[in-house]
């Protein structure tokens, strides 16, 4: 029967529903078969995503296992820009809220809002009470994501140290650490992060969130330093600062026989707990002790004369020309101090004589003076576990004027760091061993073993009768010497040497009258267990900006305190103290001579702080020439009138023999066994004349 119209009809549109229905059937298969990883992957996009789980980062602790840092929970703030109605109303609110300056806010606010971005942060790891007051006010477009904040619980103690935690750079999405033991050790510190699978809503709100994986806590870490000490030597160090006028200073107390860092400050200080807010804070997060050299002054002649005692004949008792306080050095007449006609090596440090130091530094001649210098660590960084440290200013043999020698002998053109300072004073006490310094001394990452980490191994740089004749002579500068008064402890002996550099103006071109004062000491004399290096930069008190006078008081506190917290037994009595006395002024100038060389501004220009250099040395005289015209070492040269007459000392203790010679004015060196011996013999004998600037030395026994 033929079809009618309608029926064809009706047959094309059922094929045409077949067709389309084996479209759709294509259409699906084509998805759900061939594309299905990729459907699946993209579906997943959209309900869930992944997200890092900080770990807890790794606390560091003292010497003793009390907390320097540690990381608490936070909260941090964001927005959806895209959310906020009015921006003013957005930026008055969570400005007074958050504590935020209002304008910069609305800026970002407002750039954030005309774009398409759903996210911007507003305050990171905010305090309970802002997120609290915040939260009340039940704002759609403000949201609050769990973080973890660096605490540092002491505040300003041992800062420099410890570093800080923020972000260096715009395109940082987490907090690291910036300076410091938080820098140098970020990777240990802050462990390994983990990864959770969030699923989300239609609207990407979470649901739900399953761990892929956990994260790993960062190790904790135990410093060499002891917050007991460190508070200290902060302490001290800003009581020194403000009695000297200085502008800057720094302490560094260690164990001269494993470079342990038991104390480390610096002035000004700061707080991590805070952002810097402008360039005087920033300034403040230098650690001076080892980035910052200076030069260094007569702390140096140290390391002059124990060149001496080991490549020339001169013995603590030889006699050294100190030209009556004059020297003609290749033409130029160079004034000391004090008009010394003669001392012997040992009242050269005593007294500091720069003219002694001078000649002494022209026997050692330029190429010793500079392997000592080396051997001693200057010009070369210690290797400390912190960022930033600088290796200081020696220049080659071949760049000194002729009259370099005198300069480097006396501790003017070159520049050193207190840490440099502080590792060179341990030589001295420990037998003549350059360590290196330490600062962390172990590693406990949760789960695991702790980790110790030995001393390196040091390197013998002098002899061990060198180190203990500069110890002897060392002793000499505080028992009648610029330290007399300053530097002595109560119940322990003690050595050490003041010193104190001249400023140079790079713009003036001159040598100002503010100093670099200086002491490097040690105690006990017979067995170091502590050394302490003070520097204080800037000085301008006159003569009581001295080394001895400022820096001599704060290593006596520090020393003493470092004692009684090691337990050190005494190995004196404690009323053998000694005082100033009635001594002139010019008994404590410890001022290195400046001016007699000519090292490169640029140079010394660059080393941040240091702000040394000196003058320009006189043109037209070559180094052979000036070799060839150097003054004779020492001359026959008159010690003096004849003084008072000597006391006989024999059968005296320690502390008649002190009483008595500080009623009548005399310097007396002490040797043997001090502690609870009797004098024996003493050099020159009794009642012989003694010459002016002459000691007597006792020799005591059981």
């Amino acid at each position: 029967m033929p079809e009618d119209e309608s029926t064809r009809r009706l047959h094309r549109l059922l094929w045409l529903l077949l067709a389309w229905a084996g479209v759709i059937f294509g259409r699906l298969i084509f998805l759900q078969v061939y594309r299905h990883d990729d459907l699946l992957r993209l579906a997943q996009q959209q309900q869930q995503k992944a997200e890092k789980i900080p770990a807890t980062r790794g606390a560091i602790l003292d010497r003793n296992g009390q907390t320097l840092a540690k990381t608490i929970p936070a909260e941090s703030v964001f927005v959806d820009p895209q959310k906020i109605r009015d921006v003013d109303s957005a930026a008055d609110l969570l400005a007074g809220s958050l504590n935020l300056d209002r304008d910069p806010l609305f800026a970002k606010l407002q750039a954030a809002s005309l774009g398409s971005s759903r996210f911007l942060w507003i305050k990171r790891k905010v305090e309970a009470d802002e997120a609290e007051h915040l939260r009340s006010l039940k704002l759609d477009y403000v949201e609050f994501r769990p973080e973890m904040r660096r605490f540092y619980p002491h505040q300003t103690l041992a800062a420099h140290v410890i570093g800080a935690m923020g972000m260096t750079s715009p395109d940082d999405k987490a907090e690291h650490g910036t300076a410091g033991i938080e820098a140098s050790f970020e990777e240990d510190l802050a462990g390994e992060p983990g990864w959770a699978r969030v699923y989300t809503d239609v609207k990407q709100n979470p649901y739900d969130a399953v761990t892929v994986r956990k994260p790993e806590p960062g190790a904790n870490l135990t410093l060499t330093i002891d917050a007991n000490l460190q508070y200290e030597a902060e302490r001290q160090l800003e009581k020194a600062v403000e009695a000297s006028g200085a502008k800057t200073g720094s302490i560094v107390a260690m164990n001269p026989s494993t470079g342990e860092v038991l104390a480390m400050a610096n002035y000004p200080t700061y707080d991590p707990n805070d952002p810097p807010s402008n360039s005087s804070q920033e300034n403040a997060r230098s650690n001076l002790a080892i980035t910052t050299p200076f030069e260094p002054g007569s702390v140096f002649k140290t390391v002059t004369l124990s060149a001496a005692l080991e490549t020339t004949n001169l013995r603590l008792d030889t006699m050294i020309n100190c030209g009556r306080g004059s020297i003609n050095l290749f033409g130029r007449i160079i004034h000391d101090h004090n008009s010394y006609a003669a001392l012997s090596m040992a009242d050269v440090l005593a007294k500091s004589s720069n003219i002694g130091a001078i000649n002494i530094g022209l026997k050692v001649g330029d190429a010793a003076m500079y392997q000592y210098v080396r051997k001693f660590g200057f010009g070369q960084k210690t290797g400390i576990e912190l960022p930033g440290e600088s290796a200081g200013m020696v220049r080659q043999v071949r760049d000194w004027t002729p009259s370099s020698i005198g300069s480097v002998a006396m501790g003017h053109e070159i520049s050193a760091t207190s840490i440099q300072l502080a590792i060179a004073g341990s030589a001295l006490a420990n037998g003549g061993m350059l360590v290196k310094p330490q600062i962390v001394m172990a590693r406990h990452k949760p789960g695991e073993a702790v980790e110790r980490f030995a001393p390196a191994k040091p390197v013998r740089i002098i002899a061990p009768e060198t180190s203990i004749q500069m110890r002897q002579m060392m002793e000499g500068v505080v028992l009648h010497g610029t330290g007399r008064g300053y530097a002595n402890l109560r119940g322990y002996t003690s050595g050490g040497k003041t010193g104190s550099a001249q400023i140079y103006d790079l713009k003036a071109h001159v040598y100002t009258h503010s100093y670099n004062a200086s002491f490097v000491g040690f105690a006990p004399v017979t067995n170091p267990q502590i050394v302490v290096a003070v520097t204080l930069n800037g000085t301008r008190n006159g003569s009581a900006g001295f080394g001895g006078p400022v820096a001599g008081p704060a290593f006596r506190e520090v020393a003493m305190t470092a004692l009684r917290m090691l337990d050190v037994p005494k190995d004196i009595p404690d009323d053998v103290f000694l005082t100033r006395g009635n001594r002139p002024a010019a008994d404590e100038n410890d001022v290195a001579i400046a001016g007699l060389g000519a090292p490169p501004e640029d140079e010394l220009r660059d080393q941040a702080g240091s702000s040394v250099t000196t003058p320009p040395a006189p043109s037209g005289t070559s180094q052979e020439a000036s070799n060839a015209g150097r003054r004779p070492f020492f001359d026959s040269a008159e010690s003096g009138a004849a003084g008072p007459k000597v006391p006989d000392f024999r059968g005296m203790t320690l502390r008649a023999v002190l009483e008595e010679s500080s009623a009548r004015g005399l310097d007396v060196e002490t040797l043997g066994q001090r502690d609870a011996g009797l004098v024996r013999n003493q050099d020159p004998p009794a009642g012989a004349a003694l010459a002016a600037g002459a000691r007597i030395r006792v020799r005591f026994a059981r």
